[in-house]
């Protein structure tokens, strides 16, 4: 029942990824410049607060950790970040193969 859950979120996460990708693609060709939409720039739209919050903590764990792991991956374009979360999700919760001439007795 987890598995099953955690496939959902990953195939609603590879939808919202896809969902941006077109976006970016109809505002690149709309502008005619390439235009991207940054994980960072989408949080702060839709929370300000919380963005700043979890800077604050995560800074007060370790600050390395903030500069070296969080704003890289806040800087990627959000239908990467979101693809990729989808796909990795999708493929650790996948159901088992079955064992072919063995009883599961």
């Amino acid at each position: 029942m987890i598995r099953g859950f955690f496939r959902l979120v990953g195939l609603l996460l590879l939808a919202g990824g896809f969902i941006f990708l077109v976006y970016d693609g109809a505002r690149s060709i709309a502008d005619q410049t390439l235009r991207i939409t940054r994980l960072g720039e989408f949080w702060n739209d839709i929370n300000q607060t919380s963005q700043q919050a979890f800077r604050v903590a995560v800074e007060g764990i370790s600050p390395w950790l903030w500069n070296g792991g969080v704003k890289v991956v806040l800087d990627q374009p959000t239908w990467a970040v979101l693809g990729i979360v989808g796909i990795v999700l999708m493929l650790l919760f996948r159901p088992r193969r079955r064992i072919i001439g063995y009883g599961r007795d």
